[in-house]
């Protein structure tokens, strides 16, 4: 059974830093052969969307409202994916998910990020 499991959400004062970890567990291949992995948010009251994520080849994508102080990347050795988040303001605030699509979409639970003063 895959299992996404996230950790390193808090709170922190705007301007602040924090750093996302997802661990996969159950998956029949490596993370780095995995199709696409991401991080997406959902803020109260809003639509979920997608953060950044991190391609089979490498190569990663990182939305506009995020570009420059999130960095999202992949340790192959670890099985993890990590997300830095720097310079973070109150908008940012959200739940984040990591996700992996192999065969299918799956999803983790979710950690709370909250930036306010």
């Amino acid at each position: 059974q895959v299992q996404l499991v996230e950790s390193g959400g808090g709170s922190v004062q705007p301007g602040g830093s924090l750093r996302l970890t997802c661990t996969i567990s159950g998956i029949d291949v490596p993370i780095y052969a995995i199709g696409v992995m991401a991080w997406y948010r959902q803020a109260p009251g809003k639509e979920r969307e997608l953060v950044a994520s991190i391609f089979r080849g490498g190569s990663a994508y990182h939305a506009d409202s995020v570009k420059g102080r999130f960095t999202i990347s992949r340790d192959n050795a670890k099985n993890t994916l990590n997300l830095q988040m720097n310079s973070l303001q109150p908008e940012d605030t959200a739940v984040y998910y990591c996700s992996a699509d192999h065969r299918e979409k799956y999803w983790g639970e979710g950690t709370l990020v909250t930036v306010s003063e």
